[in-house]
């Protein structure tokens, strides 16, 4: 089939309006799939490769043909940012057909909603929230909307498959069909799968539909790429060893390592900033990785990450100041989830301008599928916490032609002298190469994670559903929630029991006819518009040292652990969760600060790749002249330390080291199945975690011992409850608070630890056993 033919008129005329040549790879093998399919479609390729018009000519020209009843394309996005730059392209593209496009967010006026609901038709686009939102406020009106939807197109869609937010919005798209009689296809949208067939399985949970993937040649990824490592003071890594000891070569502002043009050939990377010379001068007091980012974005427009808004806010003002001090106007913008709306649009507006030379500083909210117009390159401030996010924000850039190009800056402070071995390792940098290693090597990108027991969205979703529909008896309300396909694995015995909860708290009433209705206390949750999402939006626990406020973080660790917070270290004495109070004490010490972007969900194979970084003898073509030094000082520390043959190091003493190269949650379980199955038997005391790079304890028995005793525990049954403690109530997501305690202690143990990957590391251990 010629899919350019297939096409309707208008799209013809409009790809000959925009000078294209021939289709590319994704719209010929995406107009296949959907002209001739009924089913599902995961459209996965690179950005800006041409998958939104990929998607929307064939819907368009299938929608042209024969006009639906009610709104035909139902389009999710997650951020309003992203709904109103595809409102722009999907107008231009749709005028000429008279087809629809219309937006439903907090920041549409209510007069253009009403003309939606008087006339539905065409193209809806929408968050989650705003659906979510939808369905409970226009119950009566999902019919009429909604009765003869053909496609749901879920853009971004690698965005949803990890967390609550994704699993609420298959839990709405669901919902809606049923309350509405429809049965659209599902179309997702997204750069960044590394599973296709995990996330069509994901795509199509509970549609009735299988999904196709379609294969085609997307062409020869090229990236522009560069590392450096910067000391946050001087020395740099490579000032303390002669440049002949580790063939780089460092003058007159240009700096050169000796690998690769060839191997950077092969891997389709191009080194970044290999011989570019500085158009600024920071002031010589400046933060040196600051300082780079500052003489290599003048005279250019640029995208600047940072991991959180707190460090955003820093970057961006130390930026300002050295524009200040040398006298020159200021040219850094900021942008991130806790400015306002107009503030974020501005900001959008000046660096669409392709005449601009502003840079911008930004967390992940810039992250997604916003065209901001042709960048020169964005920065990365240390290692992001996924390969998901890596590609994401490399892929803002190289949108008119050239190349994507990312320039990582791993920045860290100069070990103590005595400083033991954890602190020896620069881990961002460590992490930051294993994140680029995995896509290069094995196109790695983290999968949908399923297995998990929701308990907080099931609440959510029975609150919504009640507010939505009133009064229903409760065995009908548990057949409008327990078949949403995300809640497979809740049994009816536990949803009798947060019913039963549910109304012991007044969130919900019994009525005289035995029916169940949102209760007076529900009614003040579900009314409010923070109800709509399941995400924390904004960070919700403030921290306290004495009398002192501290600032804020959004979940707030367990008793015992550190947190950091105003550039210094503290160990919590007591969370507070009615009051949403941490009360901690300052420590000394060194561990990465996750709050605000919280990172929670770094994947095992990070971590089994950063020993790989560690114990291979290889260059990589991208690390600039610092990061070589600062990666082979690393590596020495590594092999005299014995690491890489044996996780446990003696730090001295009766302090030791455990380095498990386990992600986040199996972490979090070794963790506890040390303090818990092991301690006694151990003699261990005094475990303090660095999540999930390592930790640190004192223990009595010999190391021997310990791999016989902790191998011996895994051996025998694990129950995955004995790993939470006594009268503790992990509350995780949003709405733990107003589930059973039982359900919230089981939830975490079976749903969030990783007991297996925990349990299969341990096992391993047992060639350190002496027979």
């Amino acid at each position: 089939m010629n899919v350019f033919e297939r096409y309707a008129p208008f799209i013809q005329d409009y790809i000959y309006r925009s000078g294209w040549q021939t289709l590319r790879g994704v719209q010929n093998a995406a107009g296949e799939a959907i002209f001739n399919t009924d089913a599902n479609v995961l459209l996965t390729a690179s950005t800006a490769s041409g998958k939104t018009e990929a998607a929307f000519f064939p819907i368009l020209t299938l929608l042209d043909e024969d006009p639906s009843r009610s709104v035909g394309v139902l389009y999710i996005a997650p951020t309003k940012a992203l709904i109103n730059d595809q409102f722009i392209r999907l107008n231009e593209l749709c005028e000429e057909a008279g087809i629809a496009v219309s937006r439903w967010h907090g920041d549409v006026a209510q007069s253009r909603k009403r003309k939606l609901l008087r006339k539905p038709s065409g193209i809806l686009q929408i968050t989650p929230e705003s659906l979510e939102s939808l369905m409970i406020n226009k119950h009566m009106e999902i019919p009429s909307l909604f009765g003869d939807l053909r496609f749901i197109v879920i853009d971004e869609i690698h965005s949803l498959l990890r967390g609550d937010r994704g699993l609420q919005t298959f839990c709405l798209i669901q919902r809606l069909c049923a309350l509405a009689g429809c049965s659209p296809r599902r179309i997702g949208l997204s750069a960044t799968i590394g599973n296709p067939e995990a996330a069509g399985r994901f795509l199509s949970a509970g549609s009735g539909r299988t999904c196709l993937i379609p294969k085609f040649d997307g062409g020869r990824e090229v990236w522009r790429l560069s590392m450096e490592h910067f000391f946050n003071t001087a020395p740099q890594a490579d000032e303390k060893t002669l440049p002949s000891e580790i063939g780089v070569k460092d003058t007159s502002g240009k700096t050169r390592t000796s690998n690769s043009a060839e191997q950077a050939n092969d891997n389709g990377i191009e080194k970044a900033g290999e011989i570019e010379k500085t158009t600024d001068t920071a002031p010589e007091a400046a933060d040196p990785g600051l300082a780079y980012i500052f003489e290599h974005t003048s005279g250019k427009k640029c995208l600047i990450f940072t991991n959180s808004r707190e460090e955003c806010e820093s970057v961006c003002q130390h930026l300002r100041q050295y524009c200040e001090a040398g006298h020159e106007p200021d040219r850094f913008l900021i942008h991130h989830g806790n400015l306002s709306a107009s503030y974020r649009e501005s900001a959008e507006e000046q660096m669409k301008d392709d005449d601009s030379l502003m840079s911008i500083c930004a967390t992940a909210t810039l992250e997604l599928g916003i065209d901001i117009g042709k960048l020169s390159r964005a920065f990365q401030i240390d290692a992001p916490f996924t390969v998901s996010g890596f590609l994401q924000r490399m892929g803002r850039t190289g949108r008119r032609g050239d190349p994507p190009e990312m320039w990582f800056v791993m920045r860290e402070d100069h070990p103590e002298p005595r400083a033991m071995l954890p602190d020896l390792i620069p881990w961002y940098l460590i992490q930051g190469i294993a994140l680029v290693q995995l896509y290069i090597e094995d196109r790695f990108v983290e999968p949908p994670r399923t297995g998990r027991l929701p308990y907080s969205l099931l609440y959510h979703q029975t609150m919504s559903t009640l507010a939505s529909c009133g009064e229903m008896t409760p065995a009908e309300l548990a057949s409008r929630v327990l078949p949403l396909s995300c809640f497979h694995r809740i049994t009816q015995d536990d949803y009798r029991l947060l019913l039963r909860h549910l109304i012991e708290i007044d969130h919900i009433n019994r009525t005289e006819n035995g029916g169940l209705i949102v209760g007076i206390t529900g009614e003040r949750i579900v009314n409010n518009y923070k109800f709509y999402a399941v995400f924390q939006e904004n960070p919700e626990y403030t921290v306290r040292s004495g009398p002192e406020e501290l600032g804020t973080i959004v979940k707030p660790p367990p008793v015992g652990d550190k947190i950091a917070i105003a550039g210094r270290v503290w160990v919590v004495e007591e969370v507070d969760h009615k009051k949403r109070e941490v009360y901690c004490t300052l420590v000394k010490g060194n561990i990465p600060a996750y709050f605000g972007d919280v990172a929670g969900d770094i994947h095992t194979r990070i971590l089994e790749r950063m020993y790989g970084v560690l114990s291979e003898d290889k260059s990589y073509p991208y690390l600039m002249a610092h990061a070589v030094s600062r990666l082979a000082e690393a590596r020495k520390s590594f092999v005299k330390s014995g690491m890489e043959n044996h996780p446990l190091v003696h730090l001295g003493g009766n302090m030791w080291a455990l380095f498990p190269w386990l992600g986040s949650y199996a972490f979090l379980a070794l963790e506890r199945f040390l303090k818990i199955r092991c301690a006694k038997e151990l003699g261990l005391r005094g475990l303090n975690a660095s999540r999930p790079y390592y930790m640190q304890f004192t223990m009595k028995v010999t190391e021997e011992e310990f791999y016989r005793i902790v191998t011996d525990e895994a051996a025998k049954d694990i129950d995955p409850m004995e790993l939470v403690f006594p009268k503790e109530v992990p509350v995780f997501e949003k709405y733990d608070e107003y589930v059973p305690e039982e359900l919230v202690r089981k939830g975490f143990a079976y749903g969030v630890l990783d007991v297996e990957g925990m349990r299969a590391r341990i096992l391993s251990w047992s060639t350190n056993v002496k027979k």
